[in-house]
Parts: structure tokens; C-alpha cells; sequence
């Protein structure tokens, strides 16, 4: 039997995959019915208005709970899930038929947000999430607004910090802008939420988006990494936390998803041959950066079991680019293109 520890980290792998393969499936669906949210997808400006809405939106959440507005924040995020969930049932059924589905993730939400409930919605929003922003973001402004979004997150976790407060903030509300990683089967966030400790990576107002940091991911919380004692009070965020003492870690939503944008936009505008896999469209540069994300990913998970509060999206970000980069030079696309500025040139 491995340890508990090890199967918590197998878990938020097998989250991450399923977040990535969801959005690899969705992207020719959502091509397909028009979802491209912006009208030229190579427009660098893109990422700029984007990082300024995460920005802002951080602001804006950091304000509400300052001003105990804790419960519009709990709404707004339950509706962009059920939102967002919209879009990915409506993939597959009618849209119409996709309200009924898409109601129900919010109600659940709302009703009974345990772990499996939160983790489920938060893997919709993820996916549906990554493959919107993966069809409307070309490759310059994709690797743009990677790059950006891992410095941001360095900075807000390790400098000013603000991401960790907006963590607090976040994390009693229980809706899907973390994923929550029980370390146990018996393992309740209702029951047992206030002993929870927070050992989540490193996140930005991604996860907003997606769910929290940002309407666009819901990352924000995620970087809410700081470990909180049994009894609930904060501790050093400097101070280590043994996994031993946890019943569950946390890892912000917009983890999963930033990665999984360059992932789906790598699939979706990169010049290389597509592979023959079946149900989900995908070439060698897409299928390298989920292999660099993901390994990005354990590099975290090796801190995080050690008990200290990490930035993700550095390790995540950067693994998705190396990856996508070299993937691209292995299916002969040249740097050029590859970075998207064959365009410009």
C-alpha cells in the first residue's frame, strides 16, 4: 500500500489529465459552435486584456471579503460554474437540454458542497474553461499569458503575498475555485473542514476564471497555500506543515487550467500534423506540453507534501512551455512559427 500522501498526489494527477483530455475533446465542439470569444485569436492584446481583468478581479475579491461580502463571491463563483458547465454539457446534448445539467452542478453546489461534489464541478469548469480560452487564444498570446500569469503568481505568493490572503478568504466558502485533495476515505470537508490544512500550490486569480482567481480560472484561492493549525488558526505560511497532520491539501483550480490553455490552443493553432487518437484532437507539441505541465506538477506536489505553501504556476507555466517548445522542434515546426510570430515577421 502506498502512502497516503502518494495517493493524494495520484489523484490531483489523474485531475489535472482530466481536466487537460476534457479540453482536448471540447476544442473541436466548441470551434465548431462558434464559441471563439475573441475575433482574431493571433492578437497578442488579447492576453493583455485578459491579465487585466485577473488583476482586477483579484482586486475586487480581495475588497469583498475585507467588506464581508463573502456570500456575493460564493454566488457569483456557483454561477460561472454552472456557466461553464453550460458550455461543456452543451457539447454533447442540446443546448437547451444542457440547462438542466448545468442547474444541477450549481444547486449541488450550493445544497452540499463536499470534496467530491467541489473536485467534480471544479473539473467541469476546468475543462470547459481551458477549452474556450484555448480556441480564442493563438499561440503568442497563449505562451503570453502562461509567462505572465507565472511571475504574477511567484510574485503574489512569495512577495506580496495577497494571493495567500485571498486563499483564507476562499477557502471557507467551499466552491470549486480549489480542487480538494482528501488524503483519506473517510475524509469529510464538511465535517472536518476547519482541520483542513491549506498546503495548496502556488495560484494567481487564474483560477478566478475558471472558477476563482479571475473569472477565468478560479486560481486565486489556489495559491491560498498557507497551512492552518487543527484548530483552525493560521500559521507561518514560512513554517512547514507535516502531511502527516492533514486530513486533506488544497491545489487552486487555475492550476489546472492555465496550463491546459496552451495545451488546447497548442492542439487548436499549431502547424504540426495531429496524431491519431481517438475522441480528442492532439499533435506533438500539445501532447508535450501536457507531459511538461504534468511534470511541473509533481515537482510541486514534491514540496507541497513537505508542508510549505508554493506558487504552481511557475513550475505548471514553465513545464507547459518547455515542453510545447521542444514538442514543436520535434515536429519540425520552426521556433518562428512555433511562438506564433511567423505572422509578424
Amino acid at each position: 500500500m502506498f502512502p497516503r500522501e502518494y495517493r493524494g498526489v495520484a489523484f490531483v494527477v489523474g485531475l489535472f489529465l482530466v481536466v487537460q483530455l476534457g479540453a482536448l475533446a471540447l476544442v473541436p465542439e466548441f470551434a465548431e459552435s462558434g464559441y471563439q470569444a475573441v475575433e482574431n485569436p493571433e492578437n497578442p492584446t488579447n492576453s493583455l486584456v485578459y491579465i487585466a481583468a485577473i488583476i482586477a478581479m483579484t482586486g475586487l475579491m480581495l475588497a469583498a471579503f475585507r467588506y464581508n461580502l463573502d456570500q456575493a463571491i460564493r454566488l457569483l463563483i456557483v454561477g460561472v460554474s454552472a456557466w461553464l458547465s453550460w458550455y461543456v454539457f452543451s457539447a454533447v446534448v442540446s443546448p437547451l437540454a444542457a440547462a438542466a445539467p448545468a442547474v444541477a452542478v450549481g444547486v449541488a453546489l450550493l445544497a452540499y458542497p463536499e470534496w467530491y461534489v467541489i473536485d467534480a464541478a471544479g473539473v467541469l469548469m476546468g475543462a470547459g474553461a481551458a477549452g474556450l480560452f484555448g480556441i480564442s487564444f493563438g499561440l503568442l498570446p497563449a505562451l503570453l499569458l502562461l509567462a505572465f500569469l507565472a511571475v504574477y503568481d511567484a510574485i503574489s505568493v512569495y512577495g506580496t503575498e495577497h494571493m495567500l490572503s485571498l486563499a483564507e478568504g476562499v477557502m471557507d466558502l467551499n466552491i470549486p475555485v480549489v480542487l480538494v485533495i482528501p488524503l483519506s476515505l473517510s475524509y469529510s470537508l464538511l465535517d472536518e473542514e476547519p482541520e483542513a490544512d491549506e498546503a495548496a500550490d502556488g495560484g494567481s486569480p487564474h483560477d478566478d476564471l475558471e472558477g476563482a482567481d479571475a473569472p477565468e480560472d478560479a486560481n486565486s484561492p489556489e495559491d491560498a497555500n498557507s497551512p492552518q493549525d487543527a484548530d483552525g488558526g493560521g500559521t507561518d505560511v514560512a513554517e512547514p506543515t507535516d502531511i502527516e497532520d492533514r486530513d486533506a491539501f488544497f491545489i487552486g483550480l487555475g492550476d489546472a487550467v492555465i496550463p491546459a490553455v496552451l495545451v488546447a490552443s497548442a492542439a487548436t493553432f499549431s502547424p504540426a500534423a495531429a496524431l491519431s487518437v481517438p475522441l480528442i484532437g492532439i499533435n506533438v507539441p500539445a501532447l508535450l506540453a501536457m507531459v511538461g505541465s504534468l511534470g511541473g506538477l509533481l515537482v510541486l506536489m514534491s514540496w507541497v507534501i513537505k508542508g510549505r505553501p508554493h506558487a504552481g504556476l511557475p513550475l505548471l507555466n514553465g513545464g507547459a512551455i518547455g515542453g510545447y517548445l521542444i514538442g514543436s522542434v520535434a515536429a519540425g515546426v520552426p521556433l518562428i512559427e512555433a511562438v506564433g510570430l511567423g505572422g509578424f515577421l
